[in-house]
């Protein structure tokens, strides 16, 4: 898949199959990930790949409870954490770059994973200490997002987007 077309087609994923996700697919996310552009280069994040059935239980109860069942089912979850220590930036680093680089890791993370043949959502909605506890997170690791990951068992429809000329103001 050209990654145009897997920018544009990739859609957000919650019902996952049952089978595992193989160890070589696992590494071509991790690598993926670990591409993303960062701030002056600090890579300033930290990502935990929970592939244990037991673990993935206790990040999912740390979820809403609509959301438990889907996010324990899915094969993967990555835990995509800022790491606050790797900090040269003052307040605007800490608060803002971490953040940032985290994202960015965890877009190449989904585009990636559709372009392999996988789905997953962006979980913003969970309870930080709970998940910070049941991995054992460094007070300096800044839980930001969870993103359950497997094969789709549903095709999702692409949501109404808005209109471009409200999002973007070009300036010639």
């Amino acid at each position: 898949m050209e990654a145009m077309e897997a920018i544009i087609t990739r859609r957000s994923v919650r019902s996952y199959e049952a089978r595992k996700i193989d160890k070589k697919l696992v590494d071509l996310l991790a690598n993926a990930m670990n591409a993303a552009p960062s701030a002056g280069n600090l890579e300033s994040r930290h990502f935990y790949f929970v592939l244990d059935e037991g673990m993935k239980k206790k990040i999912a109860s740390c979820c809403s409870e609509r959301q438990r069942e889907r996010i324990a089912s899915a094969p993967l979850i990555v835990v995509a954490c800022a790491d606050e220590k790797e900090n040269r930036y003052g307040e605007r680093g800490k608060n803002l770059y971490s953040i940032i680089d985290v994202s960015a890791s965890v877009e190449n993370l989904l585009i990636a994973a559709h372009s392999l043949g996988l789905g997953g959502v962006w979980v913003g909605a969970f309870e930080e200490e709970k998940v910070r506890e049941a991995l054992s997170v460094p007070s300096y690791l800044h839980p930001i997002t969870l993103v359950p990951l497997g094969y789709p068992a549903e095709k999702p429809m692409p949501h109404e987007k808005k209109e471009m000329k409200k999002i973007f103001t070009f300036i010639e």
